[in-house]
């Protein structure tokens, strides 16, 4: 057996069933889940019509760069989204979701066999960072966010020696869990750091087509193209179609920027096989060649927001975040896990504990003390969640 799989730490919703083995809901209340980000709004009608109508195209094999049409699609979203003029042959590879394509590339990237090889990531964090650094041979250093800047992440918690060793750095903007967006004076400095040591930047930008803000995030190609990094070095940008368009089953999405490095990385995902279905591909197409499903979809997060985020607020410590569908809620007490244990118990809600999607590093863990709130079901459902809330919160006073 591989022996770094020994490495892996336990997924957050597994430690939280283990966590919740021996409570049993109070059965008064049917259950609810704010746990998992899994969007819950229908899937447009259209992206099944284009699967339907893509049927005959399963009597060949697609190639792992995708068809012309769906590399063109996807350019044009970037053209329209961002400014942004990609070679779609050479700058755009389409990937069976962000998930996947996030784990890849540290194996692409990284050179394990190198002393101290490492790979920095926020914290907290989507587990995925750490479990492909892990597997990749690399240790991993955290940054923390930082809850009096906005949850900005601390990038100057990693030493000047450690940069030197680094030769993959995610980020996540916006934000998972706290909905932070990066702002350019950050970028910069990121690509700095990486000119000076050589490392690549993954760019998961999985849930910039929902906020909250008059103005779109600002992503990472859109950043280094506005500091005259036109041709991208050493950043890769990925995002997903599950969140965009309502999806998360189709498993699509995209990696774009550097060129060199998108050529190794389609290297490795020839060998990995790593080919999206034909009807994934006509389905991506529709999807990303239509913006007003996405302009509704964004409208109805909003309105949830702005329903369930003051009636919060009342008994924790929460605001609306720049973007993203999570509520990333300070819990009275400090004691994040048990929070939720009890408001399993009570009031059959369940909701994760923040602990749980970080590291202690630098003498704390950045997650502890809060939780996070998936607002994906519908209103009626998320509004019932909230007064549940209130109510268990309330009772703690």
């Amino acid at each position: 057996m591989n022996p770094l799989l020994d490495r892996l730490h336990p997924y957050p919703f597994e430690r939280l069933k283990q966590l919740t083995a021996d409570i049993r809901p109070n059965p008064d209340f049917a259950p609810i889940s704010l746990g998992i980000g899994e969007p819950r709004h229908p899937a447009p009608a259209f992206i099944g019509e284009a699967i339907q109508a893509a049927m005959p195209q399963l009597a060949g094999y697609p190639a792992t760069a995708g068809t012309p049409a769906l590399r063109e699609a996807i350019a044009g979203w970037l053209q329209r989204r961002y400014g942004l003029a990609l070679n779609a042959a050479t700058q755009v590879l389409p990937v069976n979701g962000s998930r996947e394509a996030l784990f890849a590339i540290a194996q692409t990237v990284v050179d394990g066999s190198r002393a101290g090889a490492t790979v920095v990531c926020p914290n907290p964090f989507y587990q995925i960072y750490e479990g492909a650094a892990l597997l990749a041979g690399a240790d991993v250093a955290y940054a923390n966010a930082d809850p009096a800047r906005n949850f900005a992440v601390d990038w100057s918690q990693i030493t000047d020696a450690t940069w030197a060793r680094t030769q993959l750095l995610y980020v996540c903007s916006p934000g998972n869990p706290s909905g932070a967006v990066m702002p350019l004076a950050e970028w910069q400095t990121l690509f700095e750091l990486s000119d000076r040591h050589g490392f690549v930047i993954a760019s998961d930008e999985c849930y910039s087509e929902i906020y909250f803000r008059d103005e779109a995030p600002l992503g990472g190609l859109e950043a280094a193209a506005k500091l005259g990094r036109s041709d991208f070095k050493n950043l890769i940008a990925f995002t997903s179609l599950s969140k965009r368009s309502n999806v998360p089953g189709l498993r699509s999405g995209f990696v774009a920027g550097d060129a060199a490095l998108l050529k190794k990385f389609l290297l490795y995902r020839t060998y990995h096989g790593s080919a999206m279905s034909p009807l994934v591909q006509a389905a991506s197409i529709a999807a990303w060649n239509d913006e007003a499903h996405v302009v509704d979809n964004r409208a109805r997060y909003r309105r949830k927001f702005a329903d369930v985020t003051p009636l919060l607020a009342e008994v924790l410590d929460v605001a609306l975040p720049d973007a993203g569908f999570y509520l990333w809620a300070a819990v009275p007490g400090g004691n994040d896990i048990a929070f939720a244990q009890g408001l399993l118990a009570q009031y059959n809600l369940a909701v994760l504990p923040g602990s749980l999607l970080a590291r202690p590093a630098h003498g704390s863990n950045p997650g502890a003390g809060r939780i996070r709130l998936a607002l994906v079901a519908d209103e009626a459902e998320c509004l019932e969640a909230a007064r549940r809330i209130v109510s268990f919160t309330t009772s703690l006073a």
